[in-house]
């Protein structure tokens, strides 16, 4: 299989949404059409770039005698409480530069989020003379392998906290914005893996900044727990792109998606083929109605069966030319959530981290463990029973389901 490419967040989440699509963006390299609200958002992230990059102290650099981390109180000159590393009007100034009407689907469409844009780096500006921030590093683009799968990822803004640790940010213009988004935010813990690989200094935050509302939504660092479920789900596409396994994903995304016209999901067939492959769909549709139909006769007999070989305590049953005979098919399934945090006290929780049935046997069979400690996680399991049919006849078997 190829190698694959570094993972960023959006190339990460664009695979698991389509395939196919990710395909067209970063091996095809196909353009996208522009869109007003990504441009929005770009233009406001280059400005708040511009605004911060003034007042990083990279973490890498080791304070000397008598140094400390700079603060807005080294641009502010006495007669004026607030003079700040850039003037409201030179904010202004740099927001017209870096303005660009791409995407908007109207005059009226661009004009307002020009407004929209205006008011909240305004608002942004007058709130962060009070906050008084100290940013390790803004727009940083930070290179990582996490246990084998490369990732990068561009971070808004990398702070030094009042502990001494880092505290990571990431703005959003979107119009809505919840704590609740923060906690699984897959972008943040993306993020904390890419922050913890480069700096020695721990991550002590994670903040989704919603710039409409002027509101940081502050959550802990994730938990190990919480991270290998995202390594899982990166190596899972790791796997596909490194397989070239690009079949469309079809749903509610397809309505904004900019390659219709090349996805066999909605390309048109040729006027050619048309009659030939009605006939052949025509033909499909009644073969699936009468394998419909079997296939509710086969259940019926499977379960007059089954309720025969009960009444009567027996496990095959002579037919004509076969016997059929009955078979079990026995699962287990753990639900470990009561009794995690007693795995978690005594170190154990990574033994049945992915809560497989093979694994959560080992625990409960290992002498070494506490008794009590096994006996409670075995009463977590239940125990689930299928009963199936085999057909033996003429020296052949074939399976058959009840």
């Amino acid at each position: 299989m190829a190698l694959a490419p570094p993972l960023s967040y959006s190339s990460f989440r664009t695979y698991l949404e389509c395939p196919l699509r990710w395909k067209f963006l970063y091996v095809d390299r196909l353009p996208e059409v522009p869109r007003g609200y990504f441009t929005f958002g770009r233009v406001v992230h280059t400005v708040l770039e511009d605004l911060l990059r003034p007042l990083v102290v990279p973490s890498a650099r080791r304070a000397g005698p008598g140094e400390s981390q700079r603060t807005l109180d080294e641009w502010r000159s006495g007669a004026e409480a607030k003079a700040p590393w850039m003037t409201r009007a030179e904010l202004l100034a740099a927001y017209d530069r870096a303005w660009t009407g791409e995407g908007y689907g109207s005059a009226e469409e661009e004009a307002r989020y020009r407004a929209l844009g205006e008011d909240l780096l305004v608002r942004y500006y007058d709130q962060l003379l009070d906050e008084q921030p100290k940013p390790v590093a803004v727009e940083e683009h930070l290179e990582a392998r996490w246990d084998g799968i490369p990732i990068h990822g561009y971070i808004d803004r990398i702070d030094r906290t009042p502990a001494g640790g880092l505290e990571i940010l990431d703005y959003k213009t979107s119009r809505e914005l919840s704590a609740e988004d923060a906690k699984g935010s897959d972008q943040l813990s993306l993020y904390q893996v890419l922050v913890e690989s480069n700096y020695p200094e721990p991550v002590e935050g994670l903040t989704l900044y919603h710039l409409r509302s002027l509101t940081p939504h502050r959550v802990p660092p994730r938990d190990r727990r919480h991270l290998t479920h995202l390594y899982d789900r990166l190596g899972t596409v790791s796997d596909g792109i490194r397989a070239e396994a690009y079949e469309p994903s079809p749903g509610r995304h397809c309505a904004r998606c900019d390659f219709r016209a090349l996805c066999p999901e909605f390309r048109n067939v040729p006027a050619a083929d048309q009659v030939r492959l009605r006939q052949l769909v025509d033909q499909f549709e009644r073969l699936r109605a009468e394998q419909d139909r079997l296939d509710d006769e086969m259940t019926r007999a499977a379960e007059e069966l089954h309720r025969a070989a009960e009444e009567l305590g027996v496990h095959r049953l002579p037919g004509t030319r076969s016997t059929a005979l009955r078979r079990r098919e026995e699962t287990w399934q753990y639900s470990l959530d009561a009794v995690r945090p007693e795995l978690e006290a005594a170190g154990l929780a990574e033994r049945v981290a992915s809560g497989r049935t093979e694994e959560v046997r080992r625990l409960v069979r290992d002498p070494a463990l506490d008794p009590e400690l096994r006996r409670r996680v075995a009463e977590t399991g239940a125990r689930r029973v299928r009963w199936y049919w085999e057909l033996e006849g003429n020296g052949e078997r074939s399976r058959t389901s009840d």
